[in-house]
């Protein structure tokens, strides 16, 4: 059993079709999407569409969260609070439906998915955690295995016999080993770890074997659409 799982497209629909194109040729199962489907990039609403119309089982981002509730918004920074307010208004009523659907976290196949840091936090960020954080973690986890995004970068945090080990990850295969892991799948849409390729994981949970993928896309149809649109041009730059 092969199955897809990613996060963070940010309004890349290059990026996601990208992703796509590269799943429909490795014998997935199903596909899994750990949150922020939406802003920065310039086709919010086409990227929830496709998610719909493909089946991808999908959770909450902080970005969706703040289209659902508003007082989330002030968990952003200021000029991300103006953007908001810019892509709200590029998000369809039949999309916001669908987003409303997506629930918090997820239980499948014997792992958990959660955008921002297990076992239900939407907003934190694993690099906010300290090693007295994560081994509380990995304590109150009752799953072996759980996939997070929103940092936007690619690592795996493994527990054994109270170690905590962290890896980062690039392109390529890993077998996780007995204990417990948080596998953070890094960004569709806005990858910050210095490579600009798509990134995306295919977890194959018999044989607890993960796979880390990078795909290229059309960087430069992406960036024309954001600036395009008068989104700020900083989230255009740094998708280079």
């Amino acid at each position: 059993m092969r199955l897809a799982i990613f996060s963070d497209i940010h309004g890349n629909m290059e990026a996601f079709k990208a992703v796509v194109r590269d799943i429909t040729e490795q014998r997935i199962r199903k596909c899994f999407f750990l949150g922020d489907a939406i802003s920065y990039g310039p086709e919010s609403d086409r990227v929830v569409r496709l998610l719909q119309r493909l089946g991808v089982f999908c959770v909450l981002g902080n970005h969706e969260l703040a289209l659902l509730h508003s007082h989330a918004r002030y968990y952003f920074n200021t000029s991300t609070r103006q953007h908001f307010a810019q892509v709200e208004g590029h998000i369809s009523e039949k999309s916001r439906r669908f987003i409303s659907t997506w629930p918090k976290i997820r239980r499948e196949e014997g792992m958990l998915l959660v955008h921002g840091c297990p076992p239900d936090s939407i907003t934190r960020y694993l690099f906010e955690l300290e090693e007295s954080d994560f081994i509380r973690v990995f304590q109150e986890m009752d799953d072996t295995v759980a996939f997070v995004g929103h940092t936007h970068d690619l690592e795996l945090i493994h527990y054994a016999d109270t170690d905590i080990r962290r890896t980062e990850l690039t392109q390529g295969f890993y077998f996780l080993e007995e204990g417990k892991s948080v596998v953070n799948v890094g960004s569709v849409g806005q990858p910050r770890d210095g490579d600009n390729r798509v990134k995306y994981v295919i977890w194959e949970p018999e044989a607890r074997r993960l796979e880390v993928r990078f795909v290229e896309y059309n960087i430069k149809k992406t960036a024309e659409g954001i600036i395009k649109l008068g989104f700020p041009e900083f989230y255009a730059r740094r998708l280079w």
